[in-house]
């Protein structure tokens, strides 16, 4: 078996072992690799061949231009090229810091084509983060947007080479040249394509290295960086543009952060495999989201943060037709989504680490209303367990959900010690999400149930936050809700339901929420003890609803209240 594994390890490895990259077991690969699982195709080649095969279609459309796959292929092999002969070499890490606008998609594919790892990094991070992620990958290159009207970003990427010594080159993707940087568009124009061509042909292809460094979603410190292999990221990308019927003439609305791994690994990386279009919204006003809409009338929408709330009264004007040539993905919420949108539905469950779950058209209706679905690739494996432990638990009880399968990931990078507890050692990572299954018609659903940490210690009694979400969010008076532990002196916590009343209801009372949570059945040590109406919940620099901001508002709540007793009482 040792040998064995000696030359599955000589016979599957990349060209170069990059430090502090855990590679894929061996032993596992190579059964992928042989069933036909994994292939050698790299994602850097298969995106090569979409945009050779589709090249007269739209790759990129909206307020900022319409690109083909041709020219968009040109422009990529161009700045590729040009940032080699900036002196980055292949493996070199990149930076991306850049909102949503063509020029980043051009510079994320670019550098895919040079070989060059993309650090997918939030535009709103700053010194803490980009120090920290920039000297753990050894940094090369920074790209940043270069036209944000509040922030210098070029200024800052001077500042941060003081800080990340290996930061040779700044690309500032827009506006006028300043200081250091180059722009994205005068590199492009220093390289002609045929030029750009045999300084791309001349990388080795290689499957087995990394494509893409993303990030966890860092909800207790700095994000942790997640290395995605070529191969088994085109596998994730195929897919779920198999399971979701993507085709060429679909046409993809999903204004999140293009360097958050859902939209690319479930959205317009499996779109662009396709030669569908991709709307681009560079900003999320209402007018610049409406008009893509109305505009180009996409039939792939990605529902989240608050991009729901500002596009549904242009939805709901669409014909009936166009309302069944729409389809919806959104984490949770899906009857709702439907009945409010006239629009089929599905939930998604997904991790920067690998496993993706979807529901599909096929599944009885029951587990369309309430099941994330199941695994994309058949080869993914599911284990739910006592959480903390590698004890399962039957189906139909909640548990943490254990995942192994052909893309997801076997450690961090640079962590090989912490790894020890995110991982079984059998290879299964530790999400930290509570799941339930459950086997209907001889399959497996699941139900997503939280995280092990979204919970509100009431004096000892855990109150799982997605679970009295869930039933809040069945009110016909509210359109969402959040729950947050806010300070208490006696109990350590109580909770707090944030809630955005459902257009034209009137908002609930707390009193008229803990009646429907008792008409409902729920036990009374979950009841919220305070509601806070709120008209749109406050996003992170990526998107997702912040239950940070959120706590902090209701204790600054709470401290104004005491405030006003105290002089009142004096």
């Amino acid at each position: 078996m040792k040998m064995e594994t000696q030359l599955n390890e000589i016979k599957f490895r990349p060209k170069e072992l990059l430090q502090g990259v855990r590679y894929p077991d061996a032993d596992r690969l190579a059964r992928y690799m042989e069933e036909g699982i994994l292939g050698s195709q790299s994602l850097r080649a298969a995106l090569r061949e979409s945009f050779r095969d589709n090249a007269h279609r739209n790759a990129l459309v909206g307020p900022e231009g319409e690109f083909t796959y041709e020219q968009f292929d040109d422009l990529t092999d161009r700045f590729g090229a040009a940032l080699l002969r900036q002196g980055a070499r292949p493996l070199d890490p990149v930076i991306l810091q850049c909102g949503n606008c063509n020029e980043l998609l051009i510079a994320f594919v670019g550098c895919l084509k040079a070989a060059l790892i993309p650090l997918c990094a939030l535009q709103a991070f700053r010194k803490h983060e980009i120090s920290y992620l920039g000297n753990l990958c050894e940094a090369a290159v920074h790209i940043v947007q270069g036209d944000d009207a509040k922030f210098d970003d070029v200024a800052f990427a001077e500042e941060m080479q003081e800080n990340v010594p290996s930061l040779r080159i700044i690309v500032q993707a827009r506006g006028e040249k300043r200081g250091k940087a180059e722009t994205l568009w005068s590199l492009a124009d220093s390289v002609d394509r045929a030029e750009a061509r045999r300084m791309l042909d001349a990388i080795p292809d290689d499957p087995f290295q990394v494509a893409v460094f993303q990030l966890s979603g860092g909800t207790t410190g700095v994000p942790k960086i997640i290395p995605r292999f070529q191969n088994d990221y085109l596998l994730n990308m195929r897919e779920v543009a198999k399971w979701n019927d993507y085709n060429k003439d679909d046409v993809l609305f999903m204004p999140t952060p293009f360097m958050h791994n859902m939209n690319m690994a479930c959205f317009f990386g499996p779109m662009m495999l396709v030669g569908a279009s991709v709307t681009v919204c560079p900003d999320i006003r209402q007018e610049t989201l409406c008009g893509v809409v109305e505009r180009y009338k996409p039939t792939w929408f990605g529902l989240a943060g608050p991009i729901l709330s500002r596009i549904t009264e242009t939805m709901r004007l669409a014909t009936d037709e166009e309302k069944q040539r729409r389809k919806l993905i959104g984490p949770k919420n899906a009857p709702r989504l439907r009945d409010m949108l006239g629009s089929p539905c599905y939930h998604i469950f997904g991790m920067t680490e690998g496993v993706i779950m979807f529901a599909h058209p096929s599944d009885p209706q029951a587990v369309l209303d309430e099941s994330v679905g199941r695994p994309v690739s058949a080869y993914d494996e599911v284990r739910i367990v006592e959480p903390g432990t590698d004890t399962e638990v039957p189906d139909g009880e909640i548990g943490e959900a254990l995942f192994r399968g052909p893309y997801t990931i076997r450690g961090y990078f640079k962590s090989e010690k912490e790894d020890v507890h995110r991982f079984t050692a059998d290879g299964f990572y530790r999400s930290g999400d509570l799941m339930m299954a459950k086997v209907i018609d001889g399959k497996r659903y699941f139900y997503f149930r939280g995280r092990t940490k979204d919970v509100v210690d009431r004096g000892g009694e855990k109150i799982n936050a997605e679970e009295l979400e869930n039933l809040i969010n069945t009110c016909p008076r509210v359109h969402a809700s959040a729950i947050v532990g806010m300070p208490d002196p006696v109990y350590g916590e109580k909770v707090c339901a944030f809630i955005v009343p459902k257009p034209g209801q009137a908002p609930l009372t707390l009193r008229e929420l803990t009646e429907f949570l008792q008409a409902e059945g729920l036990a009374k040590f979950k009841w919220p003890e305070r509601v806070e109406i709120i008209s749109e919940f406050p996003v992170t620099a990526s998107g997702k609803l912040s239950k940070v901001l959120l706590r902090k508002q209701v204790m600054e709540r709470l401290d104004q209240e005491r405030t006003q007793r105290t002089v009142t009482q004096g």
